[in-house]
């Protein structure tokens, strides 16, 4: 038996999905908070639990032999989120404990690439840079390299645990409507009148979840696989959007001295008109970051493999079609 955390969430619903199709039997820890929409087409038992209450974990894990630990908390908001910090490291501690109290077999943990150090410009990001619980770049990146450090210590102590650490995903089953969903719906409907260079690596939400099913199969203990897709400026993606689409790309590019004031002021607007973060100083990194990242590593001991980036975008915007996000 599989238990899934997270399992509402952007990568959580599609590996469930994948799961029960691979003829698992699966269990989805569920808040009693959660909106479960995504999970209403997925034959799936779900059980109520919170990673943050122990006692509710070790009364779900009984009898797994997998946990996919994948609730997590993202923000590309600067300064401290103490709910932020309790939900990657202190619930992911309560994961952990709850494994080896339960017996479990085997833990896989949704680490994130943000977790581990970045090196300079020309050098490939791959398994041998460390987690980086000091990170500069924000608080979501320092609590997924502690959690990830956790975890690589729980397998020293004896639990199986493997570590995915996935670049910016992308593709269908986006109910939550992630950052880049949201920036291919705004392509799609006409909304996008400027962008800004840079670039990243990305990859489909399905092959992330068959990288997690491949982790538990064929990942060695205590080793972490980067589960990266394909490095795009945001000048590829803007063509191939408007190759899928017949939409014409947008005309105008921000420059650069003018995103970073837009960026920094940008926070302020945000928490003042309670609105969804998209355009600040993370993120804004994020894209002029190192994305040169290797995923040889899980394509050797894992047999991963991710598809074409032109389809998972054109399986994406199909999506939000079926799903009236995009106007026709």
């Amino acid at each position: 038996m599989d238990i899934v955390t997270g399992s509402t969430g952007c990568i959580g619903n599609v590996l469930v999905r994948e799961l029960v199709k691979s003829g698992r039997t699966v269990k989805s820890l569920i808040r009693s908070s959660s909106n479960t929409l995504c999970l209403k087409d997925c034959i799936t038992e779900t059980i109520k639990g919170d990673i943050l209450d122990l006692e509710s974990l070790i009364k779900a894990f009984r009898n797994a032999d997998t946990v996919y630990h994948l609730a997590s908390e993202i923000s590309i908001m600067p300064g401290f989120n103490k709910y932020l910090w309790d939900i990657n490291v202190s619930g992911t501690k309560n994961v952990i404990k709850a494994c080896f109290e339960c017996k479990v077999k085997k833990l896989v943990y949704t680490s994130s690439i943000h977790a581990i150090k970045e090196p300079h410009e020309g050098i490939i990001i791959d398994e041998t840079m460390p987690f980086d619980p000091e990170s500069p770049r924000g608080i979501y990146d320092k609590s997924k390299a502690l959690a990830s450090i956790e975890v690589l210590r729980a397998a020293q102590e004896g639990l199986h645990t493997v570590i995915v650490c996935p670049t910016a995903v992308i593709g269908p089953y986006d109910f939550r409507i992630s950052y880049l969903g949201q920036l291919f719906i705004d392509y799609c409907n006409r909304k996008l009148n400027i962008i800004i260079d840079g670039a990243y690596d990305f990859v489909d939400v399905r092959d992330v979840a068959s990288g997690h099913i491949l982790a538990s199969k064929n990942g060695k203990n205590g080793n972490y696989y980067i589960l990266s897709g394909h490095r795009l400026t945001l000048d590829n993606l803007m063509t191939i959007l408007e190759e899928i689409t017949g939409i014409a790309q947008p005309k105008y590019k921000l420059p650069l001295w003018l995103a970073k004031i837009t960026a920094a002021i940008m926070p302020a607007y945000y928490k003042l008109s309670n609105t969804k973060p998209r355009f600040t100083p993370y993120s804004l990194n994020t894209i002029h970051s190192n994305s040169y990242i290797s995923h040889d590593k899980a394509e050797k001991e894992l047999g991963y493999k991710p598809r074409p980036v032109e389809v998972s975008i054109k399986d994406t915007i199909e999506w939000f079609k079926i799903n009236k996000l995009i106007n026709k």
